[in-house]
């Protein structure tokens, strides 16, 4: 009875307070549309909502410029939030844009020397257009430890060989002329953290290879990865000249590894790659970086320079003679033919007419370096289409021994000059292409054709009536034979079968099926071939019709020199990458070219 007396005075005293709410709100809100009514209010916006809610459900509608007060005001409130945040965001881009302006590293215009305090420590060359001479003095690498000492600042430009940025350090190794390497540092300054912070920054955009510039001061070191071993250059300025490839065709250090290094690495787990033929042509300026194959080059130059110096010593001048020749060349046969003006003419396969006709000239004792064209569809490792001909012609008195003294005393003095003026570019070649210095004799060794036959049968092999060409087997087994019978790696072989050879070698006086021709041979491979030359006409002749080769007006002309009497004659045609190949015991010819043609290659 308790109970329920009281849940009745709760109910009660409920019905009470709800009445009265409701009492309050209406009046609330009849309140509020009352000031509005009347314009007690300046604005619709401080009626409560519940009171705009009560209107609209009671039919009490605004007027409309109520209504676009309203809607002006809420557009002046979005307007001002969209102007606040603007303006925020516009000075976070500055902030931002005065950040990036400062870390920002602008190219350097470099004029002058003098002027260099004026200029960023880094940053990228401006393009070298021969604005000044700046007046910076470059040293070589090769010369830092030994002209230059520690503790001297010295400029030194070449190629970035690598580069390792690690925290606030750096370690990179500058390369010239392929061989000449030093290491370069940089560490962190804590009295100038900002500028070391963009130098470390600078020095994460360069890439392998670039050409760079670099100003430093050397301190002693010890470092045996690059050949200054001594000191090492501390950097104060750094910037790129012409930046290279992030990306490059393939890198120089494996370029420059021997096959017995990469062969040995395949069983490990990391194994070195191994560069084709074909990959290292079409990017030749990348692999004649390496080191071994660009003192090749080297070899190749001082091989021209000592052919000179041996035959100016001789009494030689030095021609230049037509590379473009009228007609079907010497034979018609392996030429390349070309139109000259609504004419055939064709790209000389030797000098070798045009040196006799010199001899015609009074011009006694020539020689000449240039291209030879051969179109002959030859794929082997010794066969070019292109190659540098080293070529000669001398009158004799008496006997073509006197051109084979001549050419063996040249030959030696080849030989010896380039292991005594080139120890430094031969051992480097030597590390990645292993060989031994070419032996030869004092004198002349000169093999006879009967006595090679009697070798070449005795190992082996078939040489039917002793009156046909050498394969390269013979040859490569008579050059072993001869090695040791009589200790040379340089040798001639003379009395050549006469139909084998050129129409215009003279005949053996003895037997005219064999000939005053000669080859010569550095480790059983021919580098050379020359003879006595026919310098009589008639002879000329009659060589011709048994060769069946009709004379054109290149040949007219030829035997016509020989009809206004011409001294007797000898002379020799060499193959320069020949010489350089073999010398070198190199497996191919074409690492001793420059930019090899052959039968599937005339790029780059």
């Amino acid at each position: 009875m308790g109970h329920y007396r009281f849940s009745s005075c709760a109910f009660f005293l409920a019905t009470l307070l709800a009445l009265y709410s409701t009492k309050v709100m209406s009046f609330t809100l009849r309140r509020g549309a009352a000031l509005l009514v009347s314009r007690r209010v300046s604005s619709p916006a401080l009626i409560p909502f519940a009171t705009r809610c009560w209107m609209s459900s009671q039919g009490i509608e605004q007027t409309e410029e109520e209504k676009a007060r309203i809607k002006a005001e809420r557009e002046a409130r979005k307007a001002e939030k969209e102007r606040l945040k603007a303006e925020k965001n516009a000075k976070k881009a500055a902030q931002e844009a005065a950040k990036q302006s400062a870390e920002e590293i602008h190219d350097v215009v470099y004029l002058s020397y003098d002027e260099q305090d004026n200029y960023e420590p880094f940053g990228d060359m401006a393009r070298v257009m021969s604005r000044s001479r700046t007046g910076r003095s470059f040293a070589k690498v090769q010369d830092l430890g030994v002209k230059h000492q520690a503790g001297d600042s010295v400029w030194l430009r070449g190629r970035l060989q690598s580069i390792r940025v690690k925290g606030g350090s750096c370690f990179l190794v500058l390369r010239q002329d392929s061989f000449n390497t030093v290491q370069a540092v940089f560490f962190k300054d804590k009295e100038r953290p900002e500028f070391s912070q963009k130098m470390i920054q600078y020095l994460k955009t360069l890439t392998q290879e670039s050409i760079i510039d670099l100003e430093g001061t050397l301190v002693e070191s010890d470092v045996r990865s690059c050949s200054v071993q001594t000191v090492e250059v501390k950097i104060s300025r750094i910037h790129s000249v012409a930046k290279a490839n992030a990306i490059l065709p393939f890198l120089v250090e494996d370029a420059a590894r021997s096959e017995a290094e990469v062969d040995a690495s395949q069983e490990t787990e990391r194994p070195f790659p191994r560069l084709g033929q074909e990959l290292r042509l079409d990017n030749r300026w990348m692999d004649l970086r390496a080191p071994a194959n660009n003192a090749i080059l080297r070899v190749q130059s001082m091989v021209c320079q000592l052919f000179r110096e041996s035959l100016y010593s001789q009494g030689f001048i030095e021609i230049h003679t037509p590379k473009l020749i009228a007609g079907e060349s010497e034979s018609g046969a392996g030429v390349f033919k070309t139109d000259y003006f609504g004419q055939t003419a064709c790209l000389a396969q030797s000098p070798q007419l045009y040196k006799q006709m010199a001899i015609s000239s009074d011009l006694t004792r020539v020689f000449e370096i240039g291209p030879v064209f051969r179109a002959e569809n030859s794929n082997t490792r010794r066969h070019l289409c292109e190659f540098t001909g080293l070529d000669l012609e001398m009158a004799i008195n008496d006997h073509y021994m006197e051109t084979l003294e001549v050419i063996h005393n040249m030959f030696r003095h080849i030989f010896t000059g380039l292991e005594s003026r080139m120890a430094k570019e031969l051992a480097i070649i030597r590390e990645q292409y292993p060989s031994e210095p070419c032996t030869f004799t004092d004198e002349p060794c000169v093999i006879h054709w009967p006595e090679a036959m009697e070798i070449l049968v005795n190992e082996g092999f078939d040489v039917g009536d002793g009156k046909g060409d050498l394969n390269g087997a013979m040859e490569l087994a008579l050059g072993k034979v001869v090695k040791q019978k009589y200790g040379t790696d340089f040798f001639i072989l003379d009395k050549y079968p006469m139909e084998v050879r050129p129409f215009y070698t003279m005949p053996d006086p003895d037997d005219p099926a064999y000939s005053n021709s000669y080859d010569m041979f550095i480790r059983g491979q021919e580098i050379c071939s020359g003879a006595q030359r026919c310098h009589d006409p008639n002879l000329l002749e009659e060589n011709l019709k048994m060769k069946g080769i009709e004379a054109g007006d290149v040949l007219e002309a030829y035997i016509k020199s020989f009809r206004d009497g011409v001294f007797p004659h000898a002379g020799a045609g060499i193959g320069l990458e020949r010489v350089v190949f073999l010398y070198l015991g190199l497996d191919n010819v074409r690492k001793a070219s420059m930019f090899p043609r052959d039968p599937n290659r005339c790029i780059p």
